[in-house]
């Protein structure tokens, strides 16, 4: 009943109805005894107890209350002055004070709670000896342990629900990540298909048809000159294996993998750069530090992943105003680096993932580079920017030398 309580529950649901019923039922019990028990001010007692329900029943019906911290702590200070008003008529209403321990402890900040549940049990207490006549020991038992369990109830129960809460914000991350590399993996699957199959008819169906093509003019030459018939049925077969190989040539360009949507992997951060200072004002730029050579697809998208990860990173929690990425060879190995000029961090001090703050970028990287047999490595200190740098191995040359069709 307070803005900032979760939704309920079903579980929550139950327990507010019993502590409802719980409640209702001591005051009909206070009512009933003084009523049964012949007491003079018994029409005191019932009276006191009407309001005091009625009261306690407008809570969960006023939207105030149950969205204002304020006005459930006017309504809990109401309900309770009437409390004290009964106990002072009634013995009886000292277990009054239970339900109203667990209304204190959900309603109010974690210390005033526990001050007024204090409260609350001292002045049972005090009633209920200035009932008996007598203040002992044993007139405190009660209504001391029913605040102590309360207590120990309600915060047991606040860090059983705040331990729930991150387990399921984890769970709901993991099941995110776990997507993303679910279709980060057919990605890759469909790329490496395609790439297989227009290999393959490169290397088989159209090698076939160039070579048909070229035996059929060779034939064509050869045949005399007055083989009209032959010589027509032969450059009709000529022409046939011509349009199957411009047909094939077409189904290996389409199969061929898209290079990053039909550009350079140096293309492709250029783009990147510039979409990132349009949305977020911050300068992006990239330098070549040569020439570019033909990489597998699998090296361009997880060298563009990356460089995507680390700027996002930077935009989210650099507050930067400058960031460069840096695309080099260095012998066998293929490096990009990204390098920004905002707050920085410790990275020894980095603290684990955590569902409610993220933390899971570096780790994706780090994956991404690993599963190439790659590295990366991020350099930083708090006011002093952050450099991360990616090294992936480059394949041997006969496996990067882009296929030509005869």
């Amino acid at each position: 009943m307070n803005a900032a309580a979760p939704a309920l529950t079903p579980t929550n649901r139950v327990l507010t109805w019993c502590l409802h019923l719980l409640l209702i039922a001591l005051l009909v019990l206070a009512v009933a005894r003084a009523v049964a028990g012949g007491d003079p001010q018994a029409s005191a007692v019932v009276a006191v107890a009407v309001v005091c329900g009625v009261v306690y029943a407008a809570g969960p019906v006023l939207p105030r209350v149950r969205t204002s911290r304020l006005a459930a702590a006017g309504w809990l200070g109401a309900v309770s002055a009437m409390w004290l008003v009964l106990v002072l008529l009634t013995a009886d209403a000292v277990w009054v004070a239970f339900p109203l321990y667990f209304l204190q402890l959900h309603l109010l900040p974690r210390r005033a709670g526990l001050v007024a549940v204090i409260a609350t049990a001292l002045a049972a207490v005090i009633a209920f000896g200035a009932h008996q006549g007598v203040f002992s020991p044993v007139t405190a038992i009660g209504p001391m342990l029913g605040a102590a369990v309360a207590v120990a109830v309600v915060w047991g129960y606040q860090a059983l629900y705040r331990e729930s809460e991150q387990r399921r914000r984890l769970i709901e991350e993991l099941t995110a990540t776990r997507a993303d590399l679910a279709r980060a993996q057919h990605t890759a699957g469909v790329l490496a298909e395609r790439e297989r199959l227009a290999r393959e008819i490169h290397d088989t169906l159209a090698q076939g048809l160039s070579s048909i093509q070229l035996l059929l003019h060779a034939t064509e030459r050869l045949l005399p000159d007055t083989s009209g018939n032959a010589a027509r049925y032969v450059g009709q077969a000529r022409q046939a294996a011509a349009d199957n190989l411009a047909e094939a040539r077409r189904f290996v360009a389409a199969l061929t993998p898209p290079a990053l949507d039909d550009s350079t992997l140096a293309d492709a951060l250029e783009r990147l750069c510039a979409t990132t200072g349009a949305r977020h004002h911050i300068t992006a730029r990239v330098h070549l530090t040569c020439d570019p050579v033909p990489l597998p697809t699998a090296h361009e998208v997880a060298l563009l992943r990356i460089a995507q990860a680390a700027i996002a990173n930077t935009v989210r929690h650099a507050n930067a105003t400058t960031v460069e990425i840096t695309l080099s060879h260095l012998g066998d190995e293929i490096a990009l680096g990204v390098v920004d000029d905002g707050t920085g961090f410790d990275p020894e001090s980095l603290p684990a993932p955590d569902p409610g703050a993220g933390g899971f970028g570096l780790a994706a990287m780090r994956t991404r580079a690993r599963a190439l047999g790659g590295s990366l490595t991020v350099e930083s200190a708090p006011g002093h920017g952050t450099a991360v740098a990616a090294r992936l191995p480059l394949p041997r040359s006969t496996d990067t030398q882009p296929e030509v069709l005869p």
